[in-house]
């Protein structure tokens, strides 16, 4: 009895040991998910001193991005803004260019459309573009499906470039047999247009977009009309991101099929074991980089969490979402160093800086 009475005076005493002005830590497990209502520029925020977060770290974080050429940066926690910043004149309202980041919404219409029965992923890509699509022969061709472009597996040559007009698309290997980062991905948006016969941009809109609150819009790359890249603010693709971290579900409404989201956001075939349907994985043994045919070992970002899957679009545009901490995590920019395609040596070095922020 009175070891109870001394351990019920412990925890009271302990209590008692906090300040009543003392901001208590919150516990992200247990809190409510957020979404923003659309139509809005309200969005929820969350003190970064209610999180057990190194607040010293922050600056040196801010400073690196600035100095890395970013124009915006933003992490959601539990779909609450905890930080959003921008940079070099950029603003919340200014629109940039999500590059290959875009690829993640071409999945996830795919995968749409599939749910509505327009379409499969494992239809033949001539069945809705007809034959003659590409410049290899028809048995060659016919082995093409829209998962085979959704994995980047379709065997064409990926040493022509990014146009996609069929003279340019040529027999490399059999599809399904040879992973090449490949635009050839885009001929989904012309499958999934022939599948519902609508455009592609306005089932784009009525199924993605406006039902949770995105703006922007899609434009040629400059390579064809065929290539298109979507451009938005900050905020919108943070809105994606939160539609990717509660698996495809916004609010009270499964926009996408969480069976189909799950397979989207794992290893999609075993040449290249960090890549989903159009998406990036962290945490895998090995990965393949865009423009070569070198497996490498070990981890895309070894400093990042290895449930991270990631939306990564030319010159280090990002889209990180990590479920374990549910939290989201955005930068738009120019390049923060050279040129690239995807990936860079800028995704280590600024998750060694969030990290130092957010602890492991």
């Amino acid at each position: 009895m009175k070891n109870i009475w001394l351990f019920t005076l412990s925890l009271f005493l302990a209590a008692c040991s906090h300040s009543d002005s003392e901001t208590p830590m919150e516990n992200p497990d247990t809190e409510t998910m957020y979404f923003p209502e659309n139509n809005s520029d309200t969005w929820e925020t969350k003190d970064i001193s209610t999180l057990e977060w190194n607040q010293a770290a922050v600056q040196p974080l801010l400073t690196y991005l600035e100095e890395k050429h970013s124009r915006s940066f933003m992490i959601l926690v539990n779909g609450r803004i905890v930080m959003e910043e921008y940079f070099n004149g950029h603003t919340a309202t200014t629109p940039w260019y999500w590059a290959s980041a875009g690829k993640t919404l071409t999945a996830t219409m795919t995968g749409i459309a599939e749910q509505e029965g327009f379409l499969s992923i494992d239809d033949k890509v001539s069945d809705y573009l007809g034959t003659g699509w590409t410049s290899e022969p028809l048995a060659k061709e016919n082995l093409i499906t829209n998962r085979h472009l959704l994995t980047m597996t379709s065997g064409l040559d990926d040493a022509n470039g990014d146009d996609v007009s069929p003279a340019n698309l040529q027999y490399k290997a059999d599809a399904g047999t040879r992973w090449a980062y490949h635009n050839v991905y885009v001929k989904l948006q012309d499958v999934i247009a022939e599948a519902t016969g609508q455009s592609w941009n306005n089932y784009f809109t009525a199924k993605l977009k406006t039902p949770i609150g995105m703006t922007g819009t899609w434009l040629a790359s400059g390579d064809g009309d065929d290539l298109s890249v979507y451009w938005s603010t900050t905020r919108s693709m943070a809105r994606f991101g939160l539609l990717a971290l509660n698996n495809g579900k916004w609010k009270d409404q499964q926009i996408i099929n969480s069976a189909y989201f799950t397979a989207m956001t794992t290893p999609s075939q075993s040449i290249n074991k960090s890549y989903g349907y159009l998406w990036w994985l962290n945490g895998k043994e090995s990965y393949h980089m865009p423009q070569t045919q070198i497996q490498f070992n070990g981890a895309l970002i070894p400093t990042g969490p290895s449930d991270m899957f990631m939306a990564l679009g030319k010159n280090d545009q990002k889209i990180y979402v990590i479920p374990s901490k549910k939290m989201v995590v955005i930068r738009m920019g120019d390049a923060a160093d050279d040129v690239n395609w995807a990936l860079s040596d800028f995704d280590k070095d600024l998750w060694e800086k969030i990290s130092a922020v957010i602890g492991n």
